[in-house]
């Protein structure tokens, strides 16, 4: 007699990954809060004199190391990254959600949309018309009002935070870590190379956007930790069906 194949429990099939999301860390909140919290500072700052806040100095040292020639390998790398922070790299996040989608994963791909839009609308747009900051004299690319802080390098940052979140299992999550910051900074970088922010604005966006998406994580990690054992349940399943759906050899 044939037996038929019982999926054992959500629990016992849910990878590591899903587990650790699943614990609340004291530490990832405390993280975010500090991260979100200097960011707000250093907004309060600029706000008291956007033209010379205490440390434009160093702004305009690091402005002036980034005087160019603009041109040759830095200029491509600097204008692909434009291009990832800008209008037209929305193909990449908006990727990540059809792929959460299909795979069914609706508590993560409810996750991903809405603290990537509150991140950048909410957090950034509202820093952005709380300062006001002038950027600096001759951009070389396009830009909106408000020079603090950084939209490309917070998005950058929020969106390593999210993946890392949901999409990078636990054992892999240390290397994601190190190369979105490598990420990040590089992002910060080519908007000072560009001359379309001074680089407290960068480190300003960096921490608000990875503050932002440590907080989020932190009180959402249950529901995404049941969201990716159901997930894991469903592949396990589909694939027990096909097994069982093939001829015998």
């Amino acid at each position: 007699m044939s037996t038929i194949p019982v999926d054992p429990p959500l629990e016992a099939v849910a990878p590591a990954s899903a587990t650790d999301r699943g614990s609340r860390r004291t530490g990832t909140l405390g993280l975010g809060i500090a991260l979100l919290g200097s960011a707000a500072v250093l907004g309060f700052v600029v706000r008291r004199d956007v033209t010379r806040p205490p440390f434009q100095s160093l702004d305009d040292r690091w402005l002036t190391w980034m005087g160019g020639p603009h041109e040759g390998f830095p200029s491509v790398i600097a204008t692909l990254l434009n291009w990832f922070g800008g209008p037209a790299g929305a193909v990449v996040p908006l990727g990540l959600l059809v792929f959460l989608l299909v795979r069914r994963r609706w508590v993560s791909a409810g996750f991903f949309f809405a603290v990537y839009m509150a991140g950048n609308m909410l957090v950034i747009q509202g820093l952005k018309h709380l300062v006001d900051r002038p950027r600096p004299e001759n951009p070389l690319v396009r830009v909106d009002h408000g020079s603090f802080p950084s939209g490309h390098a917070a998005s950058a940052a929020l969106l390593v935070v999210i993946v890392g979140a949901i999409l990078v299992p636990a054992a892999r999550r240390r290397a994601w870590w190190i190369g979105g910051a490598v990420f990040t900074l590089a992002m910060m970088w080519s908007r000072t190379w560009l001359h379309a922010h001074w680089l407290s604005d960068t480190a300003a966006g960096a921490a608000a956007g990875a503050g932002a998406g440590l907080v989020a994580w932190w009180l959402c990690a249950p529901a995404l930790a049941r969201d990716a054992g159901r997930g894991t349940g469903r592949a396990r399943t589909r694939r027990r069906s096909t097994e069982a759906d093939s001829p015998a050899r």
